[in-house]
């Protein structure tokens, strides 16, 4: 079985090498980029399944090296940086990466992230041609094709917006979706940024149909501050 392939990108040799070591121990393969340039350069020819990120770079800003990536690959971004305001977050997840790590980080929190992420390259990568017609995670089951949701053997019945919050969510598993991502996917980009009103509305009436503790979700995971998550079950 090929081992996963793991890109570090960050110009602190100590951070690098713990991160590096973190992941000898756990037996992925990984190479190492101390700049934006190389991080392209990298990405490109090394083809990675996880890019671990540093956002303080000395030639360039992490973020620009998302959007870059961006621009041709699909590959899970996990940021992993000193920067822990919330405007920072929201500012990368936007860009499109997949999740933020806040340094000083937990060794055990960081691979748990990246086996959501590897999780994800696996999911994508059983896909057959074209999207499959039918969603499933844990007790959940979305059948696109119908305009379905089931929760076990129970219909659940959503309004239209509901319905699409949640295929959103669906086709983002394990992605942390900020919430003016969510509010321009779903209605629009006319909509007002930073009105998330009718997003938290539609959220609360969306877990309570198919969460059975809203209170304590299993599906959808609030990041604060930031948007929301699927969590795959399992």
């Amino acid at each position: 079985m090929n081992k996963p392939q793991i890109l570090i990108v960050e110009d602190d040799t100590a951070v690098s090498n713990l991160i590096a070591t973190t992941l000898e121990l756990q037996e992925y393969q990984y190479r190492k980029a101390s700049n934006g340039a190389s991080a392209v350069m990298e990405a490109l020819s090394y083809r990675p399944d996880v890019m671990l990120l540093d956002l303080g770079l000395p030639d360039a800003d992490g973020v620009d090296i998302i959007r870059k990536i961006r621009s041709w690959s699909n590959m899970p971004i996990i940021v992993v940086s000193a920067r822990s305001e919330d405007a920072d977050k929201v500012e990368a997840l936007d860009a499109g990466a997949d999740d933020y790590l806040t340094k000083p980080f937990s060794v055990d929190e960081l691979l748990a992230r990246l086996r959501v992420a590897l999780r994800r390259v696996r999911c994508d990568s059983q896909k057959v041609s074209g999207e499959s017609s039918v969603y499933r995670n844990g007790e959940l089951k979305i059948d696109y094709a119908a305009g379905c949701v089931y929760l076990g053997e129970k219909e659940i019945h959503l309004t239209p917006i509901e319905y699409k919050l949640l295929c959103l969510l669906a086709k983002n598993t394990g992605k942390v979706l900020t919430r003016n991502f969510i509010v321009r996917e779903i209605w629009g980009s006319g909509y007002a940024a930073g009105d998330t009103s009718s997003l938290w509305v539609f959220m609360a009436t969306l877990r309570k149909k198919i969460e059975t503790d809203p209170a304590h979700p299993v599906y959808i995971r609030t990041h604060v501050g930031i948007g929301y998550r699927m969590i795959r079950q399992g």
